[in-house]
């Protein structure tokens, strides 16, 4: 990066919106580089979901052929991971577990974040009966375990990804909801909502352009934060056999079918959990950055 750009980058007098709104982000992003921690969640992250993405083209072995020669052969050149006790190659089954679990996070998140924000907001600003109605709706699916809430909609469904989907999303939305609320109740009440009501703006105007804005930070933070638990909910899904069927390599699936070698063969079952651990300790790390330079309060 040039001095010039450097320097217009770092300015103490913005000449323009998009010139502080640049400046902003770049600092943020020069808070965000000196956490030696979140930069490693980014990297394992970005590591992850590139791998994930590429499985086609890394892969070595389909994930699906079986060799019921090799069954269990720990790991060597030929499997960097070792076999399962199908034969199937490990590292390859994790490749593709990723696409299916951090495909699920990505669903989940934009399925939750939207209503979660949406119900929030509206709640907070409208006040009143809606409010309470809103929030006690909320405070029922609080009320409940995310994992048990969670089966029991899979089991009132068919088990299988799409439904796994549908249920986390189902209990993973109240906090976001709580989230916006308690910052739209901040909001509400200022000079700067007061003067956009004053223009002639109704309330879905104000909502949607003024106060859903001002609580997305927030949101996005949490949302970084809670798809380490996404990631454990759906993996605990799999596991308990609602959640991806066999033989899709799903990371929980894998460890389910295979917990019966974990102490004779404990790579068959280990890989796939440090794989969940892995993942979910990036994304931990990843939002604790994203929080010291996004939330306010952290400032």
């Amino acid at each position: 990066m040039s001095v010039i750009s450097r320097d217009w980058l770092l300015s103490e007098a913005p000449t323009s919106r998009s010139h502080a709104a640049w400046v902003r982000r770049y600092r943020g992003w020069l808070q965000f580089r000196s956490n030696g921690l979140a930069m490693i969640g980014l990297i394992t992250a970005l590591m992850m979901i590139v791998a994930a993405l590429a499985a086609p083209l890394i892969a070595p072995q389909d994930p699906s052929a079986q060799d019921l020669a090799g069954r269990l052969a720990p790991p060597s050149a030929e499997h960097w991971f070792g076999t399962d006790e199908l034969g199937r190659d490990l590292f390859s089954r994790v490749l593709y577990g990723g696409r299916i679990t951090l495909g699920m996070v990505v669903a989940v998140v934009l399925l939750v974040a939207p209503v979660g924000l949406a119900v929030g907001s509206v709640a907070g600003y409208l006040g009143g009966l809606a409010d309470r109605a809103l929030m006690r709706v909320t405070d029922v699916f609080l009320a409940f375990p995310r994992l048990v809430l969670a089966l029991a909609f899979v089991a009132a469904l068919k088990p299988g990804i799409t439904s796994a989907i549908i249920a986390i999303a189902l209990t993973a939305w109240p906090p976001y909801a709580r989230l916006a609320r308690a910052d739209t109740l901040t909001v509400r009440g200022t000079d700067y909502i007061a003067a956009v009501r004053l223009t002639g703006a109704g309330t879905a105007r104000v909502v949607l352009r003024h106060i859903v804005p001002l609580c997305l930070t927030s949101v996005i933070v949490r949302v970084t934060l809670d798809m380490s638990g996404i990631i454990l909910t759906a993996a605990g899904l799999g596991f308990l056999g609602m959640g991806a069927q066999p033989p899709m390599p799903e990371w929980g699936t894998m460890i389910a079918s295979s917990r019966a070698f974990i102490l004779d063969q404990w790579w068959v079952p280990t890989i796939p959990g440090v794989a969940i651990f892995a993942a979910s300790l990036a994304f931990n790390l990843l939002g604790d950055g994203l929080r010291d330079v996004l939330d306010p309060k952290q400032r």
